[in-house]
């Protein structure tokens, strides 16, 4: 089996540039945009993991930092859900243009805060957008967004993580799309224990393999 390849990528806007990571299999079927939360970037070992979990399903992968080393320096924007909407956003326009990916349906993976992003992201724009899956995620933060999200969307928390799972339940209820909740038993906030991430690498892979046909 041919290793899949990673590129590192541009995308720019103006006087912006964020840096990212295209992983691609030999022939797709589809690919992820990971939107990583709480000042993560590209570079992830969690996200990472999962992506080549993907990767090996046959997926293509886009690891990107949704904010610029400047931006992400101030603890503000790691919260502003509509700045890291909109870049996930110019990450989609990018893919659709991209001649290696304009041909794939897609699909976010957001964890912690980038959970809200890919939401909101989902439900601005979408179009191709044919799954969402949040890790450990702040779903409740695109709150007016939910009830129009049309993507099959997929909840994961850790069984040990409280206030988290409260959060994606009130958010759970909110969306009317086809949805899922999965609670990983044993399992804190960053999935750290033994065994807890590749449950969630099963989790997403088959989520999306299902939707990103």
């Amino acid at each position: 089996m041919t290793s899949p390849q990673e590129h590192n990528v541009r995308i720019t806007k103006g006087h912006m540039t964020l840096e990212g990571m295209l992983g691609l299999p030999v022939e797709p079927h589809g690919v992820v945009a990971f939107a990583h939360g709480s000042g993560s970037g590209r570079l992830s070992p969690r996200n990472n993991f999962v992506a080549r979990h993907l990767q090996r399903g046959g997926l293509a992968t886009l690891l990107l930092d949704l904010l610029t080393e400047e931006e992400a320096n101030d603890r503000r924007n790691v919260f502003d859900i509509d700045l890291l909407a909109d870049r996930l956003l110019l990450a989609k326009a990018w893919l659709e243009a991209e001649p290696r990916t304009r041909h794939l349906t897609i699909g976010y993976f957001g964890a912690s805060t980038g959970a809200g992003a890919a939401l909101q992201a989902a439900a601005r724009e979408p179009s191709n957008v044919k799954a969402v899956v949040s890790r450990g995620g702040r779903p409740d933060l695109a709150e007016p967004y939910l009830p129009s999200v049309t993507a099959p969307t997929l909840l994961i928390v850790g069984g040990h993580d409280e206030p988290v799972i409260e959060m994606n339940q009130a958010a759970y209820d909110l969306l009317m799309c086809e949805k899922k909740q999965v609670i990983v038993p044993g399992a804190a906030h960053l999935f750290e224990e033994p065994g807890t991430l590749e449950q969630v690498a099963d989790h997403a892979g088959r989520w999306f393999q299902k939707y990103l046909q």
